[in-house]
């Protein structure tokens, strides 16, 4: 399924803010990570309905992911 592009741009644009104030790191040093994640992946291709999670799910999981890397 495929989520409103507009909409799906504003929920990145909250995932981003939220997730950048959370590790304490740019908004640039996130939207790089963001574009870069699986998180992104999964819900730009409408895999497993993603777009429809919660903000602070996606921010969860985009934080898992980021600890992974570190």
């Amino acid at each position: 399924m495929n989520a409103n592009p507009i909409l799906l741009q504003k929920k990145y644009a909250r995932i981003v803010e939220k997730f950048a104030d959370r590790e304490g790191i740019s908004l640039d040093d996130a939207l790089k990570f963001f574009y870069h994640s699986e998180v992104y992946d999964l819900m730009s291709n409408g895999i497993s309905d993603m777009h429809c999670m919660s903000d602070g799910y996606l921010i969860e999981d985009m934080e898992a992911e980021y600890r992974k890397g570190l």
